[in-house]
């Protein structure tokens, strides 16, 4: 007996995607494009792989906390 006979259909349809994050590097930039339902779609970019994940980080808390 497979798992998903040993579980009702709901117990696999409770997954959504919040977001799609793409991170790319660039010769010397890092750059990562967020796109979401709420936020639509945006970009950051930064010599500074650190300072781009806490960009992105950030505004992502902010987003989901008001959602």
């Amino acid at each position: 007996m497979g798992i998903d006979s040993q579980f009702p259909p709901e117990v696999f349809n409770m997954e959504e995607v919040l977001c799609n994050i793409e991170i790319t590097k660039d010769n010397n930039t890092f750059v990562a494009k967020i796109q979401s339902d709420i936020g639509g779609m945006r970009e950051y970019k930064s010599s500074n792989f650190e300072e781009v994940l806490e960009q992105m980080t950030m505004d992502l808390q902010e987003e989901f906390e008001l959602a």
